[in-house]
């Protein structure tokens, strides 16, 4: 499998846009997008998070989000336009691309035509408020 270190590339991807004020930790999407995540695993040392994005719908979040440090793991091919505090990229993912990510606040959006799946891997702390 590969591993990089590429900041931020969720899906490929993980801010300091206004939003990037607010702790990554205080958004759950889990919660927010029920019909978009899966929790795999939640532990007291790890929550690893499926998603599953349709074309046209973002890949790690729905808008501008935030995510806690984590782990990325692409499972299906995916080309993503990421938005991190008005710095724009466009990148394509193959399966099992592996990134690491800290806190980051973006948005980033499936431009492919097929559904987009990752798993999200966050690694708790004393101070991750939980996830």
């Amino acid at each position: 499998m590969k591993t990089s270190n590429r900041h931020s590339l969720t899906l490929g991807l993980p801010a300091l846009a206004a939003l990037a004020m607010v702790p990554a930790s205080a958004q759950d999407a889990s919660k927010i997008q029920p019909a978009a995540y899966r929790v795999v695993v939640d532990n007291p040392k790890v929550r690893v998070l499926e998603y599953t994005s349709k074309p046209g719908m973002g890949v790690c979040g729905s808008g501008m989000h935030s995510h806690p440090a984590h782990l990325t793991v692409v499972l299906t091919p995916a080309r993503v336009r990421v938005n991190e505090g008005g710095k724009i990229v466009v990148v394509t993912n193959k399966v099992g691309d592996t990134f690491w990510s800290g806190p980051v606040t973006h948005e980033v959006d499936n431009l492919g035509g097929t559904v987009g799946k990752s798993l999200i891997i966050e690694v708790k702390t004393p101070d991750s408020g939980g996830h």
